[in-house]
C-alpha cells in the first residue's frame, strides 16, 4: 500500500503532519465555543403588542385574533400560539427546524403590515426573532444597598440601573439581551381633582388632548439676517411639572381653564406590576443572555469585568453594590472537569491494560500515540464544521478514547507477528500494516456508518446528538489514519531488533495464562465449526442470552439527562384575583422557612444545628397573575434536599399550584419530563371544565 510505504521511507514528513495536527488543534481548541449544551435552533418569531388600559377579552377580540387572521397564512409555520394580558397581547409563531429565521421574521413582518383596524391608541406591534432552544439566562445579578446603607429605597433605582447597568451588559461582545425585574419606572403624574374638573366642565380626554398637543417642537423654517442664516422654531416640550400646570386647557366666553385649576403634576413612579426580593429584601434583578455561538466563558469573564467596573464606580458612589448570585460558568467548568477527568483516566486505563499484557515500554507507547493524536484532530474538525466544546461533544470524544487505539493494536499487533517469522523492522511494518489495512478500514466504516447519519438528522435530537456523531466519527477515522502511517512508521524504527515468540511452555504466568485461553478459544471454534446443529445452538444460545440480558438489566427510559444543576426552580400559580401584594405575602412565607438557611454561616453552631442544606442565595419574583422564586444550595451536592422544604409552606395555601423542581441540563428543550395537553375549542368555560 502506497501510504504506508510513504510514511516509512519518509518519517520526517510523518513527525511533520503530526505536529501541524497538533498545533492547529490546539489553535482551534483555544478559539472554538465554549457552552454547556450545544444549539438547538427552532426559528421561532414573538409579536408583542401594547393597548394601555386594555383588558384580556379586548386585546383578543381587537388585536390578537386580527393578527392570527393574516399570520395563520405564513409558509413553514407550524404552531401559533397567543396569549391576551392586562394591556398586552403576545403572539409566538414556530417554524420548521432548518428555515432562516431572517426569512421567516420577513415574512411575518409582512403579513403582519396587512393587518388593519388596530384601536388608535394601541402602540405598533413589535417583532422579535429568537430560538425555541435553549436561551436561558447566563448570570443573575441582584442590586443591593452597601451595609450601613439600608435606608435607601432599592426600588428607585430602576431607571439608572437600565441607562448604566442594563446598557453596560448589552456592550459586552456576545450579549445578546439584558433584561431587568423590579424596581419602580418613572412618570411625569398628572393627579386631578374631580370636584375642580366637574367645576369647571372639564373632562380627562380635554385635558389630555390640550397636554398631548402643547408637549411638542415645532419647526419655523429660517431666515438670512446680514450675513447670518437662523434657524426658527418653537420649544413646546415639558421639562418640569410647573410647565404642565401651565397648559390652557379651554380659553373662552366664560375664562380660561389651565391644568393647574383642576390638577397638579409631579413626578412620581408607576405603579408596580413587578417584584423581586432576595433574602427577604426588596431588590433588583438583571439578567444577561448571550449570542448564539458565543463563548460563554469569555462572555462571562467580560460580565464581571463590567459590574466589577459598576461596583467600583458609579454605584460605589451611590452606596450599591451588584452581587452575582447565578453564573452558569460555575456548572460549565465543573461539567468539563468532570469529562476531562474521565478522558483522563479512560485514557491511563487503557494504557495500563496495554502496558500489563503486551509488558513493552515501546509498544505501549507506540500505540498510546494514537489517543493524543486523535483527540486534538477532532477539535480541528469540530472548528471547521462550525461545532463548539460542550458536554455533549466533550461525552463523544470521552466515548472515543477506547474506541481509537482499537485500529492501532491490529496495526501492531499484525506487525509484531511479522516480526516474529523473522522480517526486519521495515519489512514487518510495512507487511503487517497492509495485510489488516482492509479490515481496519471496513472496521472504522462500520463505526462511522453508526454515527454519521445523526448528522443529518435536523430535528431537535439531531441537532443535539450530532456533535456525538461529529466526535467519534471523526475520532474514528483518524485514528485509521494514524494506524496506517504514523504506527508503521514508529515500529519500523522503535521496535526491539529481537521479538521473542510467545510460546506455551514458556515466558511468565500472563504469558501462559494468555495461551492457555488462546487455545481454549481456538479449539472452542474448531469443534463448534465442525457441527451444523452446534452452530446454530451457539447463536441462539448468544441472541437469546443477550436479548435477556438487555432486557433485564434496561434502565428507566428518559430522553435527556436532568443533569445536577445547582439551582431549584419553583413556578407558582395562584388561585384567580390574587393581588400583587397577596403574592408578596406568600413570598415572605417562603422566606420565612428559609430564612435561618441563609442568616447562618457555615461551620456555625447554628448551622449544625439545622437539619439539611445551607441555602446562601434565594430569590423570588412575583408578577401579574403568577410568580416564580429559585433557592441554591451551599452544598451542591445536597440541592435536592430543598425541594420539600420549599413545598410545605406552598402547599398550605389553599388553591396554590405550585411547581418545584430542580432546574434541568438541558433547559427549554424537549419539554423536560413534562406532558402538554392541549384542548381547543369555541367554549371557555367549557374548556376549563374539560381541563379540570
Amino acid at each position: 500500500m502506497k501510504l504506508v510505504d510513504t510514511a516509512i521511507q519518509r518519517p520526517v514528513s510523518v513527525i511533520v503532519g503530526v505536529m501541524l495536527i497538533a498545533l492547529f488543534g490546539l489553535i482551534a481548541l483555544y478559539r472554538i465555543p465554549v457552552q454547556l449544551i450545544p444549539d438547538v435552533d427552532r426559528p421561532v418569531v414573538t409579536i408583542n403588542t401594547i393597548w394601555p388600559g386594555a383588558s384580556p377579552e379586548e386585546i383578543e377580540q381587537e388585536i390578537v385574533q386580527r393578527q392570527e387572521e393574516q399570520l395563520k397564512a405564513v409558509e413553514g409555520l407550524e404552531k401559533m400560539t397567543s396569549e391576551s394580558f392586562d394591556s398586552r397581547g403576545q403572539v409566538v409563531l414556530e417554524f420548521s427546524v432548518g428555515l432562516d429565521p431572517d426569512a421567516m421574521l420577513l415574512k411575518v413582518s409582512n403579513k403582519l403590515d396587512q393587518v388593519t383596524g388596530y384601536p388608535l391608541d394601541a402602540d405598533k406591534p413589535v417583532l422579535t426573532s429568537g430560538s425555541g432552544g435553549n436561551t436561558s439566562a447566563i448570570t443573575w445579578l441582584i442590586l443591593e444597598p452597601l451595609p450601613g446603607n439600608e435606608e435607601v429605597d432599592i426600588e428607585t433605582y430602576r431607571d439608572f440601573v437600565e441607562d448604566l447597568v442594563k446598557s453596560g451588559l448589552e456592550r459586552v461582545p456576545g450579549v445578546a439581551q439584558s433584561n431587568v425585574y423590579g424596581g419602580f419606572e418613572r412618570e411625569l403624574q398628572v393627579i386631578v381633582d374631580p370636584a375642580a374638573m366637574a367645576a369647571h366642565a372639564v373632562t380627562v380626554d380635554q385635558m389630555a388632548a390640550a397636554i398631548t398637543a402643547e408637549n411638542s417642537n415645532i419647526s419655523g423654517g429660517s431666515f438670512d439676517e446680514g450675513k447670518r442664516r437662523y434657524i426658527v422654531r418653537t420649544v413646546g416640550q415639558y421639562t418640569t411639572p410647573a410647565q404642565i400646570e401651565d397648559v390652557v386647557i379651554r380659553d373662552g366666553p366664560d375664562g380660561r381653564v389651565l391644568v393647574a385649576d383642576v390638577a397638579r403634576a409631579e413626578l412620581g413612579y408607576k405603579r408596580p406590576s413587578v417584584t423581586v426580593r432576595q433574602r427577604g429584601k426588596q431588590a433588583i434583578a438583571i439578567n444577561a443572555t448571550r449570542e448564539t455561538g458565543a463563548n460563554v466563558l469569555e462572555v462571562m469573564d467580560g460580565i464581571r469585568a463590567a459590574f466589577t467596573e459598576f461596583n467600583e464606580g458609579p454605584l460605589l458612589r451611590e452606596g450599591l453594590i451588584l452581587r452575582q448570585v447565578y453564573d452558569e460558568t460555575e456548572y460549565i467548568n465543573a461539567s468539563i472537569d468532570l469529562v476531562r477527568s474521565n478522558i483522563v483516566v479512560g485514557g491511563a486505563l487503557a494504557t495500563l491494560v496495554l502496558l500489563v499484557f503486551l509488558r513493552s515500554a515501546s509498544t505501549v507507547f507506540i500505540i498510546i500515540t494514537t489517543i493524543p493524536i486523535s483527540i486534538v484532530g477532532t477539535f480541528l474538525v469540530m472548528s471547521l464544521v462550525g461545532r463548539n466544546i460542550n458536554v455533549i461533544s466533550l461525552a463523544g470524544m470521552a466515548f472515543a478514547v477506547g474506541m481509537v487505539v482499537d485500529n492501532a493494536i491490529v496495526a501492531l499487533e499484525n506487525i509484531y507477528r511479522h516480526r516474529q517469522m523473522g522480517k526486519d523492522r521495515v519489512r514487518a511494518a510495512f507487511d503487517g500494516a497492509t495485510e489488516v489495512w482492509g479490515a481496519m478500514l471496513a472496521s472504522t466504516l462500520t463505526t462511522i456508518a453508526i454515527f454519521l447519519p445523526i448528522v443529518f438528522i435536523e430535528d431537535e435530537a439531531g441537532q443535539l446528538f450530532r456533535d456525538i456523531a461529529i466526535a467519534v466519527s471523526s475520532s474514528v477515522a483518524l485514528s485509521l489514519v494514524v494506524a496506517l502511517t504514523v504506527i508503521p512508521m514508529m515500529s519500523a524504527r522503535l521496535m526491539r531488533n529481537r521479538v521473542q515468540s510467545r510460546g506455551a511452555g514458556g515466558g511468565n504466568i500472563l504469558d501462559r495464562f494468555g495461551s492457555r485461553v488462546s487455545g481454549a478459544i481456538s479449539d472452542s471454534v474448531y469443534h463448534i465449526s465442525g457441527s451444523t446443529a452446534l452452530r446454530v445452538s451457539v447463536v441462539v444460545v448468544l441472541i437469546g442470552a443477550s436479548v435477556i440480558s438487555a432486557w433485564t438489566l434496561l434502565p428507566k427510559a428518559e430522553y435527556l439527562p436532568t443533569g445536577n444543576r445547582n439551582l431549584i426552580f419553583s413556578i407558582l400559580l395562584p388561585p384567580p384575583g390574587y393581588s400583587l401584594d397577596e403574592l408578596i405575602e406568600v413570598g415572605q412565607q417562603i422566606e420565612d422557612v428559609l430564612r435561618p438557611r441563609w442568616e447562618a454561616q457555615p461551620g456555625s453552631p447554628e448551622a449544625a444545628a439545622i437539619e439539611g442544606p445551607l441555602v446562601p442565595h434565594m430569590f423570588y419574583v412575583a408578577f401579574g397573575r403568577s410568580a416564580f422564586m429559585g433557592a441554591r444550595a451551599g452544598d451542591p451536592s445536597r440541592v435536592k434536599e430543598i425541594i420539600p422544604i420549599i413545598q410545605q409552606p406552598l402547599f398550605a395555601i389553599p388553591g396554590m399550584i405550585a411547581i418545584v423542581r430542580q432546574s434541568g441540563l438541558f433547559q427549554g428543550i424537549g419539554g423536560g419530563r413534562a406532558i402538554a395537553l392541549e384542548i381547543s375549542g369555541p367554549d371557555l368555560g367549557r374548556l376549563l371544565s374539560l381541563g379540570g
